[in-house]
């Protein structure tokens, strides 16, 4: 089955380019959806990948209304491959059921494989510095002290939360953290 995925990211676009395009591509099922495409939940777009089975063929207008990003595209295109599932972008001439688009697709996964390893590098290289100047990473530990009056006053009853955390200077969460020690 050759199935669509059209996207706009405000309801004041509308989807009618795109839709002609996929029609003419012989789309049998096209889904559509009016929402942003850096919001994780797209309903029409998690429905679409539930009903797909091998030797279906998913077709867009352009990369950039199925994917967020470079790593989602990558994500996007493992899960076809995986599924047996082909992946065609009219607009920017992707097939993967050719040599051409699947060698497309393999050089982009080697960028955001490169991407997230220079980010990892470059994160890994700062901690090290900020160490060899003496700073430690991650927050600034509660005293032992304080964790103990803020345990006492929870337990008393008498204390609101908001009173607890101005008190001792501990967070809600790390309170309901060291209760359950």
């Amino acid at each position: 089955m050759i199935i669509g995925y059209a996207r706009v990211s405000t309801t004041d676009q509308n989807l009618n380019l795109q839709i002609d395009a996929l029609e003419k591509y012989g789309c049998e099922l096209i889904y559509q959806e009016k929402v942003t495409g850096t919001k994780k939940d797209r309903p029409q777009l998690a429905e679409l990948m539930t009903i797909l089975r091998p030797g279906d063929k998913v077709v867009i207008y352009k990369l950039d209304r199925i994917s967020r990003s470079t790593k989602h595209l990558i994500e996007l295109s493992e899960f076809f491959e995986k599924k047996g599932v082909e992946f065609v972008s009219i607009q920017d001439s992707i097939d993967t059921s050719t040599p051409i688009g699947r060698f497309f697709f393999r050089i982009l996964a080697s960028i955001a494989e490169l991407e997230r390893d220079i980010i990892s590098e470059r994160t890994l290289a700062g901690l090290k510095s900020a160490r060899a100047r003496g700073k430690k990473g991650g927050r600034p530990r509660v005293p032992l002290e304080n964790v103990t009056i803020a345990l006492k006053m929870y337990n008393s009853k008498q204390y609101s939360l908001n009173e607890i955390v101005k008190t001792t200077n501990i967070s809600i969460s790390s309170l309901y953290r060291y209760l359950e020690y």
